[in-house]
C-alpha cells in the first residue's frame, strides 16, 4: 500500500475516531504523524516535527492570554456593554453587525487570522450578552472575515493576481471581490436561517428581546452530552427554562462605570496591538504575548488567572492536525493528488475537481499556499482556451476559503478558542459539520456559478 492511501486512510481514521471517542483529535494526529512517519517514511523525530506549526501556536497562545486578561479584569465586558448601549434592543441585527465587525479588517488589507484574533472576542462578547445563539455569533465572524478575502488591499488576493499573471492568466479585481462577498453573504444568511435569526426577529417583534443594557438570559440548548450549555442556578442545579420570555426592563447598569486605570491601560495595550498588527504587519502572535505578560506583571491582582484562559485543548487540537496535514504535504500525497486531476483532460471537470481538492486541501491548512498550488495546476488547461480563466480562478478562490469555517484552519480556531468552555465542544461540531459540507456543496455551487458560465 502506497504512503499516499496510507496517509490519507489515517485522516480519515483521526476524525472518525475522534469524533466517536472523547479524545482531542490533535493527539490522535500527532500520533497517526509519528507512526506513519517512522514506520512508513522513515522520517526521524526532526523530520516529524518539522511541520508543526509554531507561528499558530504563539497566535493561539498570545491573543487567547491577552484577551483572558481582558476578560479577568472586566475590560472586555465594559467594551461589550458599551457596544450594547450604542446598539439598542436590536437584537436581530445584532449578527449582522458581527459579520460587519469581521469584515471590516479584511477588507482593509488584514489576513483574515489577524482581523479575527482582535474582534472575535468583542463579536463573540457582544453575542452572549444578546443571547444569540453561539454557532450563528461564530459562523458569522468567520463568514464576516472571509467576506473581506479578496479585497484589492487584501494580501489574498495579491496572491491570486501573481500566481495568475505568472502563468500568463488574468482576472478581474472586481469579480474576485464581489463573488467572493456574494458567496459569503449569502452563507451569512444560511446561517442565519439555520441558527436562531428568525426566533431573533420573531421575539423583538413580541418585545420580548433582551435589552441593552442588561444580559438577555441565554436560550436554553438541547442537552446533547457534548458540552451544550443549559441554565445553570447559583447552586449548580439545572434551572427549568421559563414558559415564556421574560421581556427585560432597560435600566442602568452596575457595570456601566468608568474604566479603572489598570482597563485604561489593557484597552491601550490591545489597540496598540491590533494597530501593530493590522497597519504595521508586525507578528500578531508576538505582540500579543509580550502585551498579556506586560500586564500581568503589572497588574497582578487584578489579572490572577488570566494565564489559565489559555485554551490549550483548542492549540493542541489545531497544531496536532497542521502537523499532520504538512507531513502529507511532505509526503507529496496532495501533489500526486492535483496532478492526477490536471491530466484528465476534461475542463469542465478537471476545474470542478481542482475546486474540490482545493476546498478539501484548505480545510486544514493555508488558504494562501493551496491558492499558490492550485491556480499553477490549473494553468496548462486554462492557457488552452476551452474554458474562461477568470471564471475558474473566482471559483478556485472561493472554494479554497469559505472552508475557513473548520475548526482546524486559524480563523475557525481563534473563533472557537472564544467560546466559553461549556459550549465550546457544541459550536466545534458545528463548525466541523458546516466545514466539512462545505468541502462538498461550494465546488458545486462555485462551479455553476462562475465555471459553467464561461465554458
Amino acid at each position: 500500500m502506497s504512503i499516499h492511501v496510507i496517509g490519507i486512510v489515517g485522516l480519515v481514521l483521526i476524525f472518525v475516531i475522534g469524533t466517536l471517542r472523547p479524545v482531542n483529535i490533535g493527539v490522535l494526529a500527532l500520533i497517526a504523524t509519528f507512526l506513519i512517519g517512522t514506520l512508513v517514511a522513515g522520517e526521524d523525530v526532526d523530520e516529524l516535527l518539522s511541520g508543526f506549526p509554531p507561528d499558530l501556536f504563539v497566535l493561539l497562545v498570545g491573543v487567547t492570554y491577552l484577551f483572558g486578561l481582558a476578560t479577568v479584569n472586566g475590560t472586555l465586558a465594559w467594551v461589550v456593554d458599551r457596544a450594547c448601549g450604542l446598539l439598542g434592543d436590536r437584537p436581530p441585527l445584532v449578527p449582522w453587525l458581527i459579520f460587519l465587525f469581521a469584515a471590516i479588517p479584511t477588507m482593509a488589507g488584514a489576513l483574515g487570522p489577524a482581523g479575527v484574533a482582535m474582534l472575535a472576542p468583542l463579536c463573540m462578547g457582544l453575542g452572549e450578552r444578546y443571547g444569540i445563539d453561539r454557532r450563528l455569533s461564530a459562523l458569522m465572524v468567520i463568514h464576516g472575515s472571509s467576506a473581506g478575502n479578496f479585497s484589492p488591499l487584501n494580501g489574498l488576493a495579491v496572491i491570486v493576481n501573481r500566481a495568475a499573471s505568472a502563468n500568463g492568466l488574468e482576472v478581474s479585481a472586481a469579480q474576485l471581490f464581489f463573488g467572493n462577498l456574494a458567496a459569503n453573504l449569502a452563507l451569512g444568511v444560511a446561517a442565519y436561517l439555520i441558527f436562531g435569526g428568525l426566533t431573533l426577529v420573531r421575539e423583538s417583534r413580541l418585545g420580548t428581546s433582551g435589552g441593552a443594557d442588561v444580559p438577555a438570559p441565554r436560550p436554553a440548548e438541547e442537552p446533547d452530552g457534548g458540552g451544550g450549555s443549559a441554565p445553570v442556578g447559583t447552586s449548580g442545579t439545572v434551572t427549568a427554562p421559563a414558559a415564556t420570555p421574560t421581556p427585560v426592563v432597560v435600566a442602568d447598569a452596575p457595570e456601566r462605570t468608568a474604566l479603572r486605570p489598570d482597563q485604561w491601560i489593557t484597552l491601550t495595550v490591545i489597540l496598540a496591538v491590533a494597530v501593530g498588527a493590522l497597519v504595521f504587519g508586525a507578528e500578531i502572535g508576538f505582540l500579543a504575548l509580550i502585551a498579556a505578560a506586560l500586564l500581568h506583571l503589572a497588574f497582578p491582582q487584578r489579572v490572577a488567572g488570566a494565564d489559565k484562559r489559555i485554551v490549550w485543548s483548542v492549540v493542541l487540537l489545531i497544531c496536532g492536525v497542521v502537523t499532520y496535514v504538512e507531513a502529507l504535504s511532505r509526503y507529496g500525497t496532495i501533489d500526486v493528488v492535483g496532478d492526477g486531476i490536471s491530466g484528465l483532460g476534461v475542463p469542465l471537470l478537471v476545474a470542478f475537481l481542482l475546486c474540490l481538492v482545493g476546498a478539501a486541501t484548505s480545510a486544514f491548512a493555508s488558504s494562501a499556499g493551496i491558492l499558490g498550488v492550485l491556480i499553477p495546476l490549473a494553468a496548462p488547461f486554462l492557457v488552452a482556451g476551452q474554458i474562461g480563466a477568470a471564471g475558474v480562478i473566482v471559483a478556485l478562490a472561493v472554494s479554497a476559503t469559505v472552508v475557513d469555517s473548520t475548526p482546524f484552519s486559524s480563523v475557525g480556531a481563534l473563533t472557537l478558542a472564544n467560546v466559553p468552555e461549556e459550549g465550546r465542544p457544541r459550536v466545534f461540531r458545528t463548525l466541523l459539520g458546516w466545514g466539512l459540507t462545505l468541502i462538498v456543496v461550494a465546488p458545486v455551487v462555485t462551479w455553476i456559478a462562475f465555471v459553467l458560465p464561461a465554458a
